[in-house]
């Protein structure tokens, strides 16, 4: 003889609390299907011998209205005789309750476990769990579904990969959305995640407070609804799209453009689609393109067939189907207590395929999949437990199976140890917790004008699979809300701020709100919603938009580029024309105003002049070692020469008066020995400052990446400025003393005498190299350079000019001037 088992559930529809809007015989007709999943597993298992060989699997159902008094009802009624409602008085021969699966709602199972657990029944949950320490509760129940922080983690992930960081939230108002809040939303927040609201759904207790509880959903509706915002999570119990949808359908009454504001529902597997009667011909559009994690199913083989087949005529053991049938189809049978105002009867042959899945799905839920698994998971803990009774018991028949059946306490270990595939090839098994280890879905809700919908599959969240695998999601699959035109939708405070701006807090603001501000000169941003601004490497500058870094250009002054071409010719005619001058003083150096001057320091002074042009040559080109040495110390050696050569003239002049003198002791200083020994000590005096300078910081080739924005400057770095200004100054100190000896000597008599053109000379001289020093600290870049070379043309022109040209000028036009004769007459003139 076969032991009958039963199985208590309290997962039927709901017949809702009598109001005003709703009576008792609406339901929640999508549970139906529940019950289908909880029929087909029991007929499966009983269909096959090798699972219970020698027991069958029958079921009860209990419908708890969601409601603590009638769940507590049906809790003791496990404990009392069929149809005797006397707890703990059971005296039912060949019915014995092994397990209650229980759910869709939090509540249910709370109220069920409260009861049951002080039995040690075993317990199975689907949908929502209760907020249970079972370590000190010792509820003993399973949960059919991993563990829910897995699927929190899901989410954020979720809004992390679509940059959604502007989200509502919509909770129960129980303790599960309670501890959602307090213990979740701070993770969002802690990721980058700002909200711009967070509001709970009232929940209606009594039948009279349904004004006040439509009122406080119709105010939380509005929020949602005029939030900028496009993302809301929406984390409630499974009847919440109900709610949703008649809030939807009332504000049509208010202010709230519904269809210009879309919203994309993200939903947590708690929940799905039930609706009631009334609901049928109201628009699902709504929900069009809400995306859902749901616990990971299978389409079952042979579940579709298995509903198609059943209807009130054939199945009279389901007492249960002609009140559904009455509900799916608007209909009626006779003698029905249903009121059906349109007067259509029901002939019991309507197909259910026929049916919008707004009012039932053929292929199987996710909480049906739940469901079925339960009653699998529970005969596959029963067959080993069994076994092991009758191993180490001698006495069978009644005796047995009564003890069996006072130890069923035992099958919460048989079912966490279990591990086995369903009819649909999946592996169920629970860990240590009591979870079933499992994955969860990310679907796709699509809905059609008839009001079907369907769901697609576009990711998963897997628990046990690697870091980089735990999460995967495909954009491509996704079908956005109509509102957005299949666009993926953004949820952001503000827009974000572009390339080359940064963003800026603002006060009393959520930090996912701010101001975009443009960087600052010099720094670029090259991300959107960057924090800050950044330097670009010295290297690169900021482009106009300051979105990116452009290599900088390598710069010095080269003989191919204009200005080089310029100065470079310049340095070069010059230097053809002080040798043409020496060329002339050469050949007409036994001519008197070449001899009245000293010709040996006439020579020395084209020479070094000379050469001072030659220098400015290596200003130009690439800057190298060799010309970073000889740059400066060659150029201030050698213009000494030429400075001391001109003071020594100077000097010279004057002391050649005053030895004329009757009874003057000045002859002795009047000579080339004296005149040699003045620019010698001075040569020697520059080229101990530059052999200290190259000795101690001597120059040496460098990048400028600071002085210009878009160039790297190739120079030549002075090492030492202050020996760099000391060569220069001892430079001006020559030219100073010179001037001042020659300004004073400007109106000795004499024919030849040069002291009137040594004095405009070294006034160039000293006004160019006065003006260098401003305008070579205030340029930058190569043209440093350019002015440097050009002060040193400009003070070499300065001298050659000044002191040469009226010589040569008299040598080569007027050679009539250029004669002792006109020597000796203009000093008897004088005298």
């Amino acid at each position: 003889m076969s032991q009958i088992y039963r199985f208590s559930s309290s997962i039927t529809f709901r017949e809702c609390p009598s109001n005003d809007l709703f009576d008792d015989t609406l339901v929640m007709i999508q549970l139906y299907q529940h019950i289908m999943a909880l029929a087909f597993a029991v007929k499966e298992i009983n269909e096959n011998p090798q699972i219970l060989p020698n027991g069958t699997l029958g079921f009860h159902i209990y419908n708890s209205y969601f409601t603590p008094r009638w769940t507590y009802q049906a809790s003791l009624e496990l404990f009392s005789t069929q149809g005797r409602f006397i707890p703990n008085y059971k005296c039912d021969s060949v019915i014995h309750s092994v397990a209650v699966i229980g759910g869709p709602i939090s509540e249910v199972c709370l109220h069920m476990a409260t009861i049951l657990g002080m039995y040690k029944v075993p317990q199975f949950i689907y949908g929502s769990a209760p907020v249970i320490n079972k370590n000190i509760q010792a509820v003993p129940y399973q949960q059919m579904f991993p563990d829910v922080d897995h699927q929190y983690k899901g989410i954020l992930q979720l809004l992390l990969h679509f940059r959604w960081t502007w989200i509502g939230v919509i909770y129960g108002h129980d303790v599960n959305g309670e501890r959602f809040v307090r213990n979740i939303v701070p993770k969002f927040d802690q990721s980058g995640i700002c909200f711009d609201f967070i509001e709970s759904f009232p929940i209606m207790t009594h039948s009279n407070d349904i004004a006040d509880t439509v009122e406080k959903g119709m105010e939380t509706h509005n929020v949602v609804m005029r939030s900028t915002a496009n993302v809301v999570i929406v984390h409630c119990e499974i009847d919440t799209v109900i709610t949703l949808r008649m809030l939807c359908k009332f504000s049509q009454y208010e202010d709230i453009p519904i269809k210009e504001k879309g919203k994309v529902w993200i939903m947590t597997s708690q929940m799905d689609f039930t609706s009631v009667p009334l609901q049928r011909s109201w628009d699902i559009d709504l929900f069009h393109g809400a995306i859902f994690f749901a616990i990971h199913s299978k389409e079952v083989l042979g579940f579709q067939k298995f509903l198609q087949m059943r209807n009130p005529t054939s199945d009279k053991e389901y007492d249960f189907l002609k009140a559904f049938w009455e509900v799916a189809f608007a209909c009626s049978f006779q003698n029905s207590i249903v009121n059906n105002q349109d007067g259509k009867m029901c002939t019991g042959e309507e197909k259910l395929e026929t049916l919008p899945a707004s009012v039932l799905e053929m292929s199987m839920t996710g909480h049906s999949y739940s469901v079925y698994n339960a009653v699998y998971a529970v005969a596959h803990a029963l067959q080993p437990m069994h076994s092991s009774r009758l191993k180490h018991t001698e006495i069978m028949g009644e005796r047995t199976m009564k003890l069996l059946n006072q130890e069923l306490w035992k099958l919460n270990h048989f079912v966490r140890s279990i591990s086995f595939n369903n009819s649909a090839g999946e592996n169920v098994c629970f860990n240590e917790n009591g979870e079933l280890q499992t994955e969860f879905d990310i679907l796709n809700w699509i809905t059609f004008p008839n009001q079907s919908f369907r769901r697609v599959k576009v990711g998963k969240i897997n628990p046990m699979a690697s870091q980089e695998e735990w999460f995967t999601i495909c954009e491509e699959a996704i079908v956005w809300p109509r509102q957005f035109n299949q666009v993926q939708p953004f949820s952001l405070c503000n827009a974000n701020c572009l390339l080359g701006y940064h963003k800026a807090k603002k006060e009393g603001k959520p930090f996912c709100c701010y101001d975009c501000l443009p960087c600052p000169e010099g720094k670029v941003s090259n991300q959107t919603d960057m924090d800050d601004c950044f330097q670009c490497p010295q290297s690169h500058y900021p482009n106009m938009g300051q979105d990116s870094c452009i290599p900088k250009d390598v710069s010095f002054l080269s003989y191919g580029e204009p200005l080089g071409i310029a100065l470079s010719s310049s340095a070069l005619s010059f230097s053809f024309i002080t040798a043409l001058m020496f060329w002339i003083f050469i050949k007409h150096r036994d001519t008197p105003i070449v001899k009245a001057n000293n010709r040996n320091l006439t020579y020395i002074l084209l020479i070094s002049l000379l050469l001072s042009f030659l220098c400015a040559l290596l200003f130009i080109g690439q800057p190298g070692k060799v010309t970073c040495l000889l740059r400066q110390t060659a150029f201030g050696t050698i213009f000494s020469v030429a400075v001391s050569c001109v003071l020594t003239k100077t000097i010279i002049v004057v002391l050649a008066f005053m030895v004329t003198n009757p009874g003057t002791r000045m002859r002795k200083w009047v000579g080339n020995g004296q005149a040699a020994s003045i620019v010698l000590s001075c040569f020697l005096t520059q080229t101990t400052l530059s052999s200290v300078w190259l000795a101690t910081s001597p120059p040496f080739p460098d990048f400028d990446m600071h002085s210009v924005n878009k160039e790297i400057v190739l120079e030549c770095n002075e090492g030492s400025i202050t020996m760099f200004y000391c060569v220069l100054g001892y430079l001006g100190l020559l030219a100073i003393v010179s001037f001042t000896v020659a300004f004073l000597a400007r109106k000795l008599p004499d024919s030849f005498n040069e002291a009137k053109f040594i004095t405009f000379s070294m006034l160039v001289f000293c006004s160019v190299w006065l003006s260098f020093v401003p305008t070579y600290l205030s340029t930058k870049g190569k043209y440093m350079v350019a002015v440097e070379i050009f002060s040193i043309l400009a003070s070499n022109v300065g001298l050659l000019s000044c002191i040469f040209f009226p010589k040569c000028f008299i040598i080569v036009v007027k050679p009539e001037l250029n004669k002792r004769e006109q020597l000796r007459r203009r000093k008897n003139g004088i005298n």
